[in-house]
């Protein structure tokens, strides 16, 4: 059995929330990032937390704090790699930190998928939705993730699309990957529960 290990991405700007830092605003009586750390921590080997502000805060948690290696807010993929550098697992799972109900079953099968496939990069899909934050990738992508990004591009898709890739439906999961973008969205009544 491979090991991976895990990244939560929480380094974006939180533009859509007004510049806050959204791993950190209250849902449900506590941080957002606690909801995933919760269901993401047990599917892989370790953790690390992608952050680029409020380092102690995220440490609180009791996972490393990783910065991107740039201090321009390149996006996920710059705390991808960022977590390809300090992981310890010849895999690397994502998932973002607004995304309070993500599947308890995501890993294993992203893995399945990848090892099926003899893939290099997983990606979760519902119905026609590709969710390119919810993925595993080898840790060896790292040189190649590096230089995508030294070109300037951002683009997740455009990234994985030169990679021998699969996707992964969870069709009978679609709102296990909702997520929360707006404060509003905090206390919406429809988020008052995960999904099962």
């Amino acid at each position: 059995m491979e090991k991976i290990s895990g990244i939560i991405l929480a380094g974006g700007r939180g533009s859509r929330m007004g510049g806050v830092d959204k791993g950190l605003q209250p849902f449900r009586g506590r941080p957002l990032i606690a909801h995933v750390v919760e269901r993401f921590s047990p599917q892989v080997a370790d953790v690390l937390i992608n952050a680029n502000r409020n380092l102690a805060e995220y440490a609180a948690f009791g996972h490393p704090v990783i910065a991107d290696e740039d201090d321009d807010y390149a996006g996920p993929l710059a705390g991808l790699y960022a977590g390809m550098r300090q992981a310890r697992e010849p895999l690397i799972a994502t998932a973002p930190c607004d995304s309070p109900f993500l599947p308890l079953d995501l890993v294993a099968r992203l893995l399945a998928a990848l090892q099926r496939e003899r893939a290099e990069v997983a990606v979760a899909k519902t119905l026609d939705q590709p969710h390119p934050v919810f993925c595993l990738a080898r840790s060896s992508l790292a040189p190649h993730l590096h230089a995508f990004l030294n070109s300037g591009q951002r683009k997740f898709d455009r990234w994985y699309a030169g990679l021998n890739m699969v996707e992964v439906h969870f069709d009978d999961q679609v709102a296990a990957f909702s997520n929360i973008n707006t404060i509003d969205e905090l206390t919406a009544p429809g988020q008052s529960s995960p999904p099962r």
